[in-house]
Formats: structure tokens, sequence, C-alpha cells
């Protein structure tokens, strides 16, 4: 693991259960300039449990569709059951699951 990697996957640990994070957000809080590369990072993970990658969601609260870990359907229902609120468009209640670095 590289260390632009190891810092989104630190950072990835910081995020508790019931909270989401953004890509930009991650971005931004490790130093990288495009949250692609955070896509490009979080797809390659292979440790879910350890690295809850299911936390991070587009800026607009989308679920991405390309979650790597079985799809967005499956990442919603992570999501839920750790408490993630949605709204009735389906994007995710940022007033309630936001989680800000500090």
């Amino acid at each position: 693991m590289n260390s632009i990697s190891t810092k989104v996957y630190t950072a990835l640990q910081l995020i508790p259960k019931g909270k989401v994070t953004t890509y930009k957000a991650l971005a931004e809080y490790t130093g990288i300039k495009s949250p692609r590369v955070v896509g490009n990072i979080l797809h390659k993970n292979d440790d879910g449990e350890k690295y809850p990658c299911h936390r991070v969601v587009r800026s607009d609260g989308k679920i991405a569709s390309g979650y790597a870990m079985g799809g967005p359907v499956e990442q919603r229902k992570k999501l839920e059951k750790e408490g993630v609120q949605f709204m009735k468009n389906g994007r995710v209640n940022f007033s309630a699951s936001l989680y800000v670095f500090l």
C-alpha cells in the first residue's frame, strides 16, 4: 500500500458507524487533489470491515453506482443498518449523517 492509499484508509477508520463522508471531503482531508483518486483507491479496498469504504458517498448525497463490495443496493443496506438516514429522493440526509473531519 502506498502512502496516499494509507492516508485514505486511515481516514476511513475515523468515520463512525451511522455517519458518512464524501469523496471530496476525504480527498481534501488527505491532501489529494481529486475525489476520483479517492474513488479509485476505495475501489481496490479488499477489507471492508477494517476500512469501511461504504461510508463514503458522492457530494450530492447519492451512492456511487460503482460500489465495489456488492453494488449500490448493498452499500445502502450497510448504511441503513448502521443508522444512516436517507431522504425520500434516495440521497443521504447530510444534516443527520454527515461526518466532518476536523
